[in-house]
């Protein structure tokens, strides 16, 4: 059978309709998935704002915009695999070592049904429990990570699992690829120095945001795509990553960030890699005003549901 589309925006205006991302059918409402699209409304790691737990609802509310031709790439990613909404989970708000547990098992479970996970947050710290799963499918994946802040620190106030420490505690666990991992868009100031040192030694190389400024979106992504070869490749893409001028809705902004159509192009040249996951996140609609951040990561969605539509090997 073909895949079970978005409801058809020329017949049913795009305002109404089912709250599913891009009005996509549930995944109880088709026989099989390639791709599921989870919500996980958990803030509970976050360091200053708080809010990025409806943040999912928010994005899926944007997704009403959403048409189902991407001409940038060339593909229809809702006729070539069958995209499905699986819901929020619902995760442990008081206990963040529980609710890693559950976002973990989420993850199991969709993998275990044929389902590549593309997760909606919630927070940052939703992206260690995702890469415990992909490393058991998976062994060791690169990451690719859009933000405007390493996460790669140890701690805070004590406490090993927040939404600033996952890439850390991921590579000290042994799921990641050293020699394939990067940041990008990465800017502000740090603690200290010794932020970079340890960053590297846990194997990410950093493409700044100023890097887009100084030499160019083209050399940007040759760059990425160099770093990230041929290997499996988890995307996690922190929406603060975006300046605030175009994603004010987040829960720690940054000065100086990309544009969100640096960004889109950058998703668009992940074209014909090993794409095994995703997740999007830091999404907080109580500091959005005009769905601009909601919409931002909502297109974010679909250019990695678009690449995700294209034959391995295919690049653009």
């Amino acid at each position: 059978m073909p895949p079970v589309g978005p409801v058809d925006g020329t017949k049913i205006p795009r305002y109404v309709g089912p709250d599913t991302f891009a009005r996509l059918p549930r995944v109880d409402q088709v026989s099989q998935v390639d791709v599921a699209v989870l919500g996980m409304p958990f803030d509970s790691g976050v360091s200053y704002r708080p809010g990025a737990r409806f943040g999912p609802a928010h994005v899926r509310a944007s997704s009403k915009l959403l048409r189902p031709y991407n001409p940038g790439l060339g593909v229809s990613p809702f006729a070539t695999q069958q995209v499905a909404d699986a819901g929020d989970l619902a995760i442990n708000p008081f206990d963040i070592e529980d609710a890693i547990r559950t976002i973990e098992r989420a993850a199991d479970d969709l993998r275990g049904s044929g389902a590549k996970p593309m997760s909606i947050g919630g927070d940052h710290t939703i992206a260690l429990p995702m890469l415990r799963s992909m490393h058991r499918a998976h062994g060791p994946v690169a990451v690719l990570h859009f933000d405007a802040h390493l996460d790669t620190w140890d701690t805070y106030f004590g406490a090993p699992y927040t939404h600033g420490t996952p890439f850390r505690r991921a590579s000290e666990e042994g799921l990641l690829d050293p020699e394939r991992c990067l940041h990008v868009g990465i800017r502000g100031p740090l603690y200290s120095e010794q932020d970079l040192t340890d960053d590297k030694v846990l194997g990410f190389q950093i493409l700044r945001s100023d890097d887009y400024q100084t030499d160019g979106l083209a050399s940007v992504v040759e760059r990425m795509r160099a770093r990230l070869g041929d290997g499996p490749v988890y995307v996690s893409v922190d929406i603060d990553v975006l300046d605030p001028a175009h994603a004010p809705g987040t829960g720690t902004p940054e000065a100086g960030g990309l544009t969100s159509r640096e960004l889109l192009h950058s998703l668009r040249a992940l074209a014909g890699l090993n794409i095994v996951g995703a997740d999007i996140v830091e999404v907080a609609p109580a500091y959005d005003h005009a769905e601009i951040t909601g919409i931002a990561a909502a297109h974010v969605a679909y250019e990695l549901l678009s690449v995700l539509a294209l034959p391995s090997g295919t690049a653009r």
